[in-house]
């Protein structure tokens, strides 16, 4: 569906994005991911054609948008981090306004402007200025914006910012649900939404793609799975104790207490495995392990992995 190949682009001497290449299928809700700086708003913004690149291409299903810009922009509904609205507007007016941009028929209006109005729960406040409304609303008013036409590519840029806990529940609901029927781009920081919301990742720093590949695995794709939650009947404090000299062990926290159990994630050494070391140490004074699971990294931990061990090879390559 969307195919970027060897995308560049050079604000002067500075390359802010540095041949990066990546594909979104068909029905994909990808996060797009990345600390401040790294070529996120600028890579979203050539696929939408409101850039150009220096060189690569950027193709939408199979249209070139260098090529084809008016074709690729019609499939393409946009939210940017800031909603482009016209404040001095009714919802109403500026949504009708959004229509003509994008040559919606007349006949067709209402019940698109309906639909899309009650899919956002705006409808009540339909007849309101928009610089009257409360900034969660104009965040709505903005994602109401990008669904006009019904295009089968959303692009959204921090679409949660600015929504109380309960809307951004209800903004993931929906989300999820658009990626039924339409291919998303999902730029974020709130890297729960992405394990949330997203089947796929991508991320970007210092205008290069670091890592790619499906949320389900991606934990598995960045090295050896050496965590694991373990289960052991004895007193937490004991626990602690008998953890803190088990040299196998890089890193030890208490999660809870079931009952009388304690519950710890344990992270081994590079190259060791401490589960036989626990056994032992636990075995020998009578307290059973109850369970024991492996668990992989969490996307955050894997993100700031990816990102400071990025930041060592610029440091050493300097």
């Amino acid at each position: 569906m969307i195919e970027i190949k060897n995308l560049t682009k050079k604000f002067g001497q500075i390359n802010a994005l540095n041949d990066v290449s990546f594909n979104v299928k068909r029905g994909d809700i990808l996060g797009f991911l990345g600390p401040n700086g790294a070529g996120k708003s600028t890579t979203m913004n050539i696929i939408t054609g409101y850039l150009s690149a220096t060189s690569g291409t950027v193709k939408i299903d199979g249209h070139d948008i260098m090529a084809e810009p008016e074709a690729v922009k019609k499939m393409i509904g946009y939210l940017p981090e800031m909603p482009p609205l016209y404040t001095d507007m009714t919802v109403k007016e500026y949504l009708n306004f959004i229509c003509d941009l994008k040559k919606v028929p007349m006949k067709l209006r209402k019940s698109m402007l309906d639909d899309i109005m009650y899919l956002l729960k705006i409808g009540d406040i339909k007849n309101r200025v928009i610089k009257n409304l409360s900034k969660g609303y104009k965040q709505r008013v903005g994602f109401a914006q990008a669904l006009v036409g019904d295009p089968p590519i959303l692009i959204l840029d921090e679409p949660t910012v600015g929504l109380d806990p309960r809307q951004i529940v209800e903004m993931r609901k929906l989300i999820t649900s658009l990626g039924k029927e339409h291919t998303v781009i999902l730029s974020t920081h709130i890297l729960q939404e992405v394990t949330a919301v997203c089947n796929s990742v991508v991320i970007i720093n210092n205008g290069k793609v670091a890592a790619s590949g499906s949320v389900s695995d991606f934990s598995m794709k960045k090295g050896e799975v050496s965590r694991f939650n373990i289960t052991i009947g004895a007193p937490k404090s004991e626990c602690i104790r008998l953890l803190s000299i088990i040299d196998s062990i890089k890193t030890s926290s208490f999660l809870r207490m079931d009952h009388n159990d304690s519950v710890f994630v344990v992270e081994s050494k590079p190259g060791m495995d401490a589960r036989l070391d626990i056994n032992k140490v636990f075995s020998e004074l009578d307290y059973p392990i109850l369970e024991l699971r492996s668990v992989g990294k969490s996307l955050e931990e894997i993100f700031i992995d990816i990102v400071n061990q990025d930041a060592r090879e610029k440091e050493a390559f300097d």
